[in-house]
């Protein structure tokens, strides 16, 4: 075969949505697949079910929101940020610091924070306890959204940010915050990781999760010319070691993989369609998908109205090994059923895609809660009445 499919393969099979139980069923599974993916992305957006629950419920088959609160009453995973909010093993923890000290004084994450408010924050939670926003006073008014948080809630993310609070649950979707010492298992590592121990932490978070990279990849929605050189620079010397080697993916990119794993057999596809979170690990770096997957993908509830393509909040669709097309979805919970917006198949598939699919689009409507489908349109005269006849 050639060695495009031998890659997409290899990526999926490292993400665990090549095959089903990748990484087994329940708690344990679900805190395997974060410790196998490197993060979690959390994310508020609930027009279906929030990313980090779906990228789980997409490799954990009885996946069950539960789990997440579970691990994090354990001390299993702890919040914070990779390249967004995630959710991360506990074990590491420690790479999480030179961001931490990073968002102190004029790096901060809120220009101008109310230090003084900070402090009476930090003294009531150590007096008192974990506690949420709403458990202090709100004296402003007229706030619109997140960006007109009331001032303690600006104290509080600022203070998680620089890593003098940690969350140590969440009801609902609001935060809980308490103290680290209060948090953090005892056996939990806190050393402060030098340039070249957080470069080698993520060259292999990356490779473990993706089984190839490029070093742009690697350090993803990263600042710092200082850590880029020293990811090369490692790069580099795992190359002259025989420890990784080369091979192009395209459009002129290189990309770093382990010689054994390039020249181990091809993980075997299987027949089956699953719908991603735009959120998920396999598809939030765009060049990657362009490169691996011959799919240009863009997340548009950030786009304006008018400027859409394929909608709102569009999922892309896995069929075996590749990434065959999108569909914009909306769960109406209340009434319990799941709207197709809009469904667009960009390659070829067979003739067993529409049962798949449909199979995948009932277990998807279980996931949001949804008893009914209801579909609007595909952009296809063949697959609206199919998939009208099936579902």
């Amino acid at each position: 075969m050639s060695l495009a499919p031998k890659l997409r393969r290899i990526a999926l099979n490292q993400q665990g949505l090549l095959r089903a139980d990748a990484f087994g069923r329940g708690k344990r599974a679900t805190l395997r697949a974060i410790e196998q993916l490197g993060y979690v992305q959390i994310d508020t957006i609930s027009v279906v079910e929030r990313a980090h629950h779906h990228v789980l419920w997409s490799r954990v088959a009885n996946y069950r929101p539960r789990f997440l609160d579970q691990l994090v009453a354990e001390r299993k995973i702890f919040e914070y940020w990779f390249h967004a909010a995630a959710w991360l093993p506990m074990a590491d923890y420690r790479f999480a610091l030179p961001r931490m000290a990073l968002m102190h004084g004029e790096r901060g994450w809120f220009k101008n924070s109310d230090q003084k408010l900070m402090r009476e924050i930090l003294a009531r939670i150590t007096s008192e306890g974990p506690l949420r926003a709403r458990d202090f006073e709100d004296s402003s008014r007229g706030n619109t959204g997140w960006w007109d948080w009331k001032p303690a809630k600006q104290a509080l993310e600022q203070l998680f940010m620089q890593g003098e609070l940690l969350v140590s649950a969440r009801e609902g979707f609001q935060k809980v915050y308490d103290l680290p010492q209060r948090v953090l298992p005892d056996w939990v590592d806190t050393r402060v990781p030098d340039m070249d121990e957080y470069a080698s932490y993520l060259i292999e978070t990356t490779l473990r999760a993706h089984g190839f990279a490029s070093s742009t990849s690697m350090t993803y929605l990263r600042k710092g010319q200082k850590l880029r050189d020293a990811v090369r620079q490692q790069l580099q010397q795992r190359i002259e070691t025989g420890l990784l080697t080369t091979v192009g993916t395209g459009n002129n990119n290189i990309v770093y993989i382990n010689p054994e794993l390039l020249e181990s057999r091809a993980p075997r596809s299987v027949a089956q369609v699953r719908i991603l979170s735009p959120f998920d690990n396999s598809v939030i770096q765009r060049q990657r998908g362009r490169d691996i997957f011959s799919f240009d993908y863009q997340i548009e509830c950030y786009v304006p109205k008018p400027l859409r393509q394929f909608g709102y909040f569009c999922l892309p669709i896995m069929y075996r090994d590749r990434l065959v097309g999108r569909i914009d979805c909306k769960a109406h919970r209340a009434d319990n059923w799941l709207e197709i917006k809009s469904l667009h198949i960009e390659q070829k598939v067979d003739e067993h895609f529409i049962d798949l699919l449909c199979q995948e689009l009932v277990s998807f409507a279980e996931f949001n809660r949804c008893d009914r489908i209801l579909i609007q349109n595909a952009d296809s005269v063949d697959f609206f009445p199919r998939l009208k006849a099936h579902l």
